[in-house]
């Protein structure tokens, strides 16, 4: 899918399944409100256990097509080798420039894998480098800088800043999930096997959603996380939801 147009939001991910597997629900439901979404890959996932960068690059393309999405294409900053530098906090920052997003969703910076931790730290990099006036590598792009950067893929200990109830699109989800084919388990594959391959990591992902949208009184939730504190204009229309239940 190659960039025709701005995003209202953009969800950036080191391989690419990463957003789906933990934004997906949230991309469906925004764009459900009618916001533009897009999914920026880091990587071509070209080192991962199982699947060639073509098959990938086929099944994210029918991943996006499932998740309405405007916009996904890839930098291909190299697999298994992301850093934060210059050279990777400018590819991304200019594709902020190029795509305008208003909210930036991205991995939370302590997971196991380090593409993961890169990817956070390049993401909140380059947002603040993307509003630079002064910084032009490409004159013809525009400063940009996202309104805030929101985080995924949680470590347990970690209380989220807020949950997005995805109830609606837990099976649209799943399906935008299962495009990625060559990742899954398949009892008649040769590849090697990997964590995503287990034949109970889809289980133990929908536990995950379930006990967050326990959390909000709903049957799937998406946590993220945002650094700083939120500035609010209107809360009484953020806070007139459903109260927890009291004893």
């Amino acid at each position: 899918m190659q960039p025709t147009t701005t995003v209202d939001v953009l969800a950036v991910g080191a391989h690419p399944d990463d957003v789906e597997f933990h934004a997906g629900g949230t991309l469906l439901h925004l764009a459900s409100l009618g916001y533009s979404t897009g999914i920026l890959d880091l990587t071509r996932g070209e080192s991962a256990t199982r699947g060639t960068p073509e098959i990938r690059a086929a099944e994210a393309e029918a991943a996006a097509r499932v998740l309405g999405l405007r916009h996904r294409s890839c930098l291909d900053l190299g697999d298994g080798q992301l850093a934060d530098t210059l050279a990777t906090r400018t590819a991304v920052a200019l594709a902020f420039r190029r795509l305008q997003p208003r909210l930036v969703l991205t991995h939370h910076w302590d997971q196991p894998h380090p593409d993961h931790v890169a990817t956070a730290r390049i993401v909140t990099a380059a947002a603040y480098l993307a509003g630079l006036a002064n910084w032009q590598p490409v004159p013809s792009l525009l400063r940009h800088r996202p309104g805030r950067v929101a985080h995924f893929g949680l470590p347990h200990s970690v209380q989220p800043t807020f949950i997005v109830d995805i109830s609606a699109w837990a099976s649209k989800k799943d399906e935008a999930i299962r495009c990625h084919r060559s990742q899954l388990h398949d009892a008649a594959s040769a590849a090697p096997a990997s964590a995503v391959s287990s034949p109970d990591h889809l289980d133990r992902l929908d536990a995950i959603h379930r006990y967050y949208g326990t959390l909000i009184q709903a049957r799937y939730g998406e946590a993220f996380v945002t650094r700083g504190i939120l500035s609010v204009e209107d809360p009484v229309r953020l806070l007139s939801g459903p109260m927890d239940i009291l004893p």
